[in-house]
């Protein structure tokens, strides 16, 4: 009790991500590895169309409490429920670019707005 007091709000929001990712059965983001196939649940921290090449790209920061990824949507300008603060599954292959994590066209489930 003493320590969820003294506990800054932002680490009080990682651990209930940590608790949803473990109760979802899914993989921890700093437990991923290049090339390894997983699924992951967390928070959009971030939603941005960024062209790749030329082709646009939504791109938005999934966070779970462990360590964030980016996940990529190519050619597509948005996404009807993906926005900041919404929580999602994706599913997919990690790939390491410039140093983080990305997984490209997950497949994914928003998770109900009852829950957040």
């Amino acid at each position: 009790m003493l320590d969820r007091l003294s506990s800054s709000q932002e680490d009080l929001e990682s651990e209930e991500l940590r608790e949803d990712t473990a109760t979802a059965g899914c993989t921890r983001i700093g437990d991923c590895h290049d090339r390894q196939v997983v699924t992951v649940t967390g928070t959009l921290r971030t939603v941005t169309l960024r062209p790749r090449a030329g082709v646009p790209a939504l791109e938005a920061e999934l966070f779970d409490g462990s360590a964030a990824l980016d996940v990529v949507w190519l050619g597509r300008r948005s996404i009807v429920g993906i926005e900041p603060g919404r929580k999602l599954i994706a599913s997919g292959r990690i790939s390491m670019s410039r140093g983080r994590r990305v997984l490209f066209n997950p497949k994914y489930e928003l998770r109900p707005l009852g829950r957040e």
